[in-house]
């Protein structure tokens, strides 16, 4: 009996999941289709010239640092500042060098006392001399007494000057006119030798450092034109190559080449990616798939596109993209020639939503 009722039950169990399974499935088959637009997937083949990555930076910059250990008594800019060549940015605790310069003041001035009665010695006993009231011996040991007591304070005229000279690392002053685009300390914190406190940099003039592989860098000549594809606004900037490396002992086989910016009213700002078009013909060509940004579809981390599976619905295949040129993106993998993509839609598409394409 006990067997017949646990049977009943699963049958029950089965049968309404089974009709829920049913009406689910009826209601999304009466939904309407979604209007989409589609392209095929083609691969360019185009990109006969060399385009790398790139990075832009000012061409006047400068992380400033101190030579000495002390706490920070004051920051005298903020980030964005404009300051002028010689200012005073930051200044550091120097009361220990203060009281090395107090002793250097009074090395000299006991040394140059010494040094005023050696000399009046040496001018006697060279005038004794002369008369022959005063020997050869005495003569020589006041001179070597005046020597010893000018060398004395010529020490500590020099121990003065290192002092003096250290004063200028506990005062960090603009090497030249700018503006401030890094403060890395405040007020109260301990300033280490050669760990950068301040960053200044001087605006208007950009240049870009772009990495180049080893197999198109024999191409690259100083002087050439290129263009300069600024990412974040999509904007095209005219260059020319200034520098072009010629080892890639530190740099994992890519070859550093500075390109100085023409002057532009764009609005760019350092540490914006650019992509570097060459006048270079690539010596490896290869097949590229590129497709419209507005097609991609993000989710976090993860990029995507919807394609049109064999039962006209959406399909979200996830992408693994490359670089950006202009409106369109490389596709790396997860695309092949042979298929197509959705480029938009009149409706919100998910996975499995039935398509009509246009």
């Amino acid at each position: 009996m006990k067997y017949i009722y646990k049977i009943l039950i699963v049958s029950v169990a089965l049968f309404l999941v089974s009709c829920g399974s049913e009406d689910k499935k009826t209601t999304t088959d009466n939904l309407p289709a979604i209007a989409v637009k589609v392209n095929p997937v083609e691969a360019n083949q185009n990109n006969a010239y060399l385009s790398v990555s790139g990075k832009i930076q000012a061409s006047n910059s400068a992380d400033l640092s101190t030579r000495m250990m002390g706490y920070v008594n004051k920051v005298h800019v903020n980030v964005g500042d404009k300051v002028r060549r010689g200012q005073l940015l930051v200044s550091i605790n120097n009361s220990d060098l203060q009281a090395k310069r107090a002793q250097a003041n009074a090395g000299i001035t006991e040394a140059t006392a010494a040094f005023n009665n050696a000399q009046k010695d040496y001018n006697r006993f060279k005038n004794l001399f002369a008369d022959n009231s005063a020997s050869q011996k005495e003569l020589d040991d006041i001179t070597a007494n005046f020597e010893m007591a000018k060398a004395r304070l010529e020490a500590a005229n020099q121990m003065k000057n290192e002092v003096n000279a250290q004063f200028a690392y506990s005062n960090i002053t603009a090497p030249f006119s700018g503006t401030i685009t890094s403060k890395k300390v405040d007020e109260g914190d301990m300033a280490n030798p050669g760990v950068p406190l301040i960053s200044i940099e001087t605006p208007g003039k950009f240049e870009v450092m772009a990495m180049v592989p080893e197999t198109e860098i024999s191409e690259i000549k100083a002087g050439t034109s290129v263009d300069v594809l600024v990412k974040s606004i999509n904007k095209t900037i005219k260059g020319k190559v200034a520098e072009v490396s010629t080892s890639a002992k530190n740099t994992g086989g890519q070859y550093l080449v500075k390109i100085d910016l023409e002057k532009t009213d764009t609005q760019i700002l350092s540490g914006m990616f650019t992509t570097v078009q060459f006048p270079v013909e690539r010596q490896s060509k290869s097949s590229m798939i590129l497709i419209p940004s507005d097609a991609i579809v993000a989710n976090g981390q993860l990029s995507g596109v919807y394609t049109v599976s064999q039962s006209n619905t959406a399909l979200l295949r996830w992408l693994r993209l490359g670089r950006t040129f202009g409106d369109q993106v490389e596709v790396l993998s997860g695309l092949k020639a042979d298929e197509s993509y959705i480029v938009s839609a009149e409706g919100k598409l998910y996975n499995g939503a039935k398509i009509s394409i246009q």
